[in-house]
This record gives C-alpha cells, sequence and structure tokens, in this order.
C-alpha cells in the first residue's frame, strides 16, 4: 500500500490528510499530490462480496426467512441496454417535481464538495413524480425509500454511502457507494450506517465501525448502477406477486425468461 500502512480507516484517512498537506507545497505540487493520492486510495480498495438480497420467488427461488442473501452469480443476466437512464419500462416518468430537485441539487453539491458526483439515472429518478414511489408501490416485503447524508465509508478512506432504500424493520438497507476514483455502486448492508454516523450523549453504535473485518463482511456489491438495482428489485417483486397469487397467467414474456433461468440452472433432482 505504499505510504498507507496503517491498519484502519480512520489512520488511513488521517495519513491521507497528511499526505496532501505535505505535499502541497505549490498550486502544482498540490494538484499532483491529489490525484497521486486519489491513485493510492484506489490501490486501496476492498473487494466486496457481492450477494442479491430479497425474498423468495415461489418454488423458483426458495427464501427461508423474510429475506436471503442470493449469491449474484446465481442471478439471471439483465439486458444491460435496455438501462439507459430514462427508465423507459417504468412508462412515463411525470413531471420534475421541484422541491425534489432542488433537494438532490443541494445534495450533489455536498458530494461535490468531495469530488463525487450523483449518477444522473438515480437523479432522474428521484426527481420524476411518477417514477420516484415505483419502488415503495411494488416492495412486497414493506421497504420505503429513505434518503441519508453522504455517510464515510467504514472500510475505505475517502469513499462514500448514500442509503436510499431501506426494509420496514431495518433488516437491510440499500447505499450506493461512491469511490474516490468515480466509481459507483449499489451496496446492501443489515447495518445502518446513518445510525452509527450518530454523535450524541444517550447514543449507543450497535456496531464497532474499527473492526476492518466484520464492515467488510456487511457490505455486499449488487449492482453496478442504481437503474440495474431499480430493475431486478421492480422485476421480482412483481413476480413475487405473480408466483404466489396472480398465478402464471400474469407472467410476461420477461418475467417468464426471468423465472426460466431458475428452472434450467436448478440441480437435477430438487
Amino acid at each position: 500500500m505504499g505510504e498507507f500502512s496503517s491498519n484502519t480507516p480512520e489512520q488511513q484517512a488521517d495519513f491521507a490528510q497528511v499526505l496532501v498537506q505535505q505535499r502541497c507545497q505549490t498550486p502544482v505540487a498540490c494538484c499532483r499530490s491529489r490525484v497521486l493520492l486519489r491513485t493510492e486510495l484506489l490501490a486501496m480498495a476492498v473487494n466486496f462480496d457481492a450477494a442479491w438480497c430479497a425474498t423468495d420467488l415461489g418454488e423458483h427461488r426458495p427464501c427461508r426467512h423474510t429475506y436471503e442473501r442470493y449469491p449474484y452469480g446465481t442471478l439471471p443476466v439483465l439486458d444491460e441496454k435496455q438501462f439507459t437512464g430514462a427508465f423507459q419500462w417504468l412508462g412515463d416518468p411525470g413531471e420534475v417535481d421541484a422541491e425534489q430537485a432542488t433537494k438532490f441539487r443541494q445534495l450533489g453539491e455536498g458530494l461535490a464538495a468531495e469530488g463525487l458526483e450523483l449518477p444522473q439515472d438515480f437523479v432522474t429518478f428521484h426527481v420524476s413524480s411518477k417514477l420516484r414511489g415505483s419502488l415503495d408501490a411494488v416492495s412486497v416485503t414493506g421497504c420505503w425509500s429513505s434518503l441519508s447524508e453522504p455517510l464515510p465509508s467504514p472500510v475505505e478512506p475517502g469513499a462514500f454511502l448514500l442509503r436510499f432504500f431501506r426494509d420496514q424493520q431495518d433488516c437491510v438497507h440499500w447505499y450506493l457507494y461512491f469511490r474516490p476514483s468515480g466509481e459507483v455502486f449499489v451496496i446492501n448492508s443489515h447495518i445502518n450506517y446513518e445510525y452509527e454516523a450518530r454523535d450524541s450523549e444517550d447514543w449507543e453504535p450497535e456496531s464497532d465501525l474499527s473492526d476492518l473485518a466484520a464492515q467488510t463482511a456487511a457490505i455486499l456489491w449488487c449492482a453496478p448502477s442504481f437503474e440495474n438495482f431499480a430493475y431486478r428489485f421492480w422485476l421480482e417483486n412483481r413476480l413475487w406477486h405473480a408466483v404466489n397469487g396472480g398465478g402464471d397467467a400474469s407472467l410476461d414474456a420477461e418475467m417468464r425468461r426471468y423465472l426460466d433461468h431458475y428452472e434450467v440452472t436448478a440441480p437435477q433432482g430438487a
């Protein structure tokens, strides 16, 4: 890791600040130091396990509890070409909500101060009047949209989490994960990092943020983009209604193709 030899994200962040101060002797040197620092932070990027947190799809994909974490490699592959950022698969996006637009502009400005940028698909979804409630409406486990402030990653200096969706009983939270390299993807975790970030006299943490191994294990990569996440969540929750209530007659071609994946890949004799 070169000059970064500390054991915790907090110590690594302290080293990062010291390095910037040491290198920023002139404006040009400062610019170069920040580029170099970003490169060094990228080299420290954590490899998260990949899993999709969801409920059953009837007999096609059983679930022992409210949720299971299914290895990402076992999921049907989605057609990435349909993810244009327009969410055309949800139909008419409606009007731009002015209040939401202001909220997300301010959120974007806060992230920009950290050298980070909100993905445009994420913004489009949340400021469009007929899109932003789509996942809440279809959720079979009572999940709802809940936006946090940007939260420092417990495992990577310079990285941030932004929660946008949560289970009604806080069994699982979904976040955008921002890396200083500019990479943004979706993660899920059972940890409410907004709660863990509180700072008050009567606050008691529920997770040890200094335990790097435990925190890394608690964060699961689950989608390469927000629209990819939104589509799979929307499709699977509609599928749940079809296979557990509406019957196969309510399945469209894409839903049938999705379920066929599990029929084809199921172990012999299962």
